[in-house]
C-alpha cells in the first residue's frame, strides 16, 4: 500500500517513540511511505500536502484524537480514506472503531482493514468526532494541557488541586441554547455536544454506541459538585449514567449556542480553541472514509 504518512510528534505517546521507527516498522509491514511533509509546517498544512499526492491509497495519521479531527478537517469529503496510529492519550476514536492501540497491531489492523465511512460533526466549521465541551470541562482540559510535561506526580497532584478549585470557584455560563428552533436560557456548569451518542454499559466509559447514526447528542448539566461528579463517574462505571438527576440528554437534529460573550471557550476531541458566538453545531453523515479492522479482527 502506498500511503503518506503524517506524524504529530506532540502526541501522548510519542515520548516513548521516534518517527523513524514508525516508518521502519511500516516500512517492514510492507507499506511504501511518500516523503513525509516539511515538519516545520503546521499540522493542517502537512495534512494538505499529504492528501495532495498523487497516486496514494490511504493518508496515515499517527497521532491522538486531536490530530484525528484536524485530519478529518482535510479529509471530510474525498475518496481516499484515512488510517490511524493511534497514539495519543485517550484514543478515544481507535476504541470507537474496534483498532488496537499498541503500534504493531495497529499497523497489522492498517494492512488488513476496510475503508468504512463515519460521520464528521463541527462548530462554526470546527471539526470533531466525538465530542465537544464547553464550561467546567474546557477549563479541566486546559488545566491538564498546563500540567503536561511536568512530571506524573507532580503534574497529577496540581490537576487533582486545580480540579478541586474549579469545582468550588468555577461560575456557571449564561447560554440559551436554540434546539430545533425551540430556545432556553440557562445557566451551566458543563455542555457536552456529542457526534452520535455515548453508549450506556458497564465497564463502557466514554464509548459511543455509532460512528454513523447521523446525530447530535446534547447533555447539559446546571450545576456541578464533588458529589455530583463522584456519582457521574460511579455511573458511567456502572453503566446507568443517562437518566442521573442533575444531567439533560437529548439528540438534537438543528443546535446554536448563543452568549452575551463574543467567544466561548471550547474543547473539541480535547483540544481548547476560543470560538466567536454564537456557536452553530452540525453534523455531516458519513463524511469521512477511516480504514478500520475487518469485523472478525475488531478489537473492543
Amino acid at each position: 500500500m502506498r500511503i503518506a504518512l503524517v506524524i504529530n510528534a506532540t502526541s501522548g505517546s510519542m515520548a516513548d517513540l521516534d518517527a523513524e521507527t514508525i516508518r521502519e516498522k511500516l516500512q517492514a509491514a510492507g507499506f511504501e511511505a511518500v516523503p513525509e511533509p516539511d515538519g516545520q509546517a503546521s499540522l493542517p498544512q502537512r495534512l494538505e500536502t499529504a492528501a495532495a499526492h498523487p497516486g496514494i491509497e490511504a493518508v496515515v495519521v499517527a497521532g491522538g484524537d486531536g490530530s484525528m479531527a484536524c485530519a478529518a478537517a482535510v479529509m471530510a469529503g474525498r475518496d481516499t480514506p484515512l488510517g490511524l496510529l493511534p497514539l495519543g492519550t485517550m484514543n478515544l476514536l481507535a476504541k470507537d472503531l474496534g483498532l488496537p492501540i499498541d503500534l504493531d497491531e495497529a499497523i497489522a489492523a492498517l494492512k488488513n482493514g476496510v475503508a468504512r465511512r463515519i460521520d464528521v460533526a463541527e462548530v462554526n466549521g470546527h471539526v470533531f468526532l466525538i465530542s465537544s465541551m464547553l464550561g467546567l470541562p474546557a477549563t479541566m482540559g486546559e488545566h491538564r494541557e498546563a500540567q503536561r510535561g511536568k512530571g506524573s506526580v507532580r503534574g497529577a497532584a496540581r490537576f487533582v488541586v486545580g480540579l478541586g478549585r474549579h469545582l468550588w470557584r468555577y461560575p456557571r455560563l449564561a447560554l440559551t441554547t436554540i434546539v430545533d428552533g425551540e430556545a432556553s436560557r440557562r445557566r451551566v456548569h458543563m455542555l457536552v455536544v456529542v457526534n452520535n451518542d455515548f453508549v450506556e454499559k458497564p465497564g463502557k466509559i466514554i464509548e459511543r454506541g455509532s460512528v454513523d447514526a447521523g446525530e447530535l447528542t446534547l447533555y447539559v448539566a446546571p450545576r456541578l459538585t464533588s458529589w455530583r461528579m463522584a456519582r457521574l463517574a460511579a455511573g458511567m462505571a456502572a453503566g446507568w449514567w443517562h437518566r442521573l438527576p442533575g444531567l439533560e440528554r437529548r439528540v438534537v437534529g438543528e443546535l446554536t449556542i448563543e452568549s452575551d460573550k463574543q467567544a466561548l471557550r471550547v474543547m473539541n476531541d480535547g483540544e481548547i480553541r476560543l470560538i466567536e458566538t454564537p456557536l452553530r453545531y452540525a453534523i455531516r453523515p458519513r463524511a469521512l472514509a477511516v480504514i478500520v479492522p475487518k469485523p472478525d479482527e475488531e478489537r473492543r
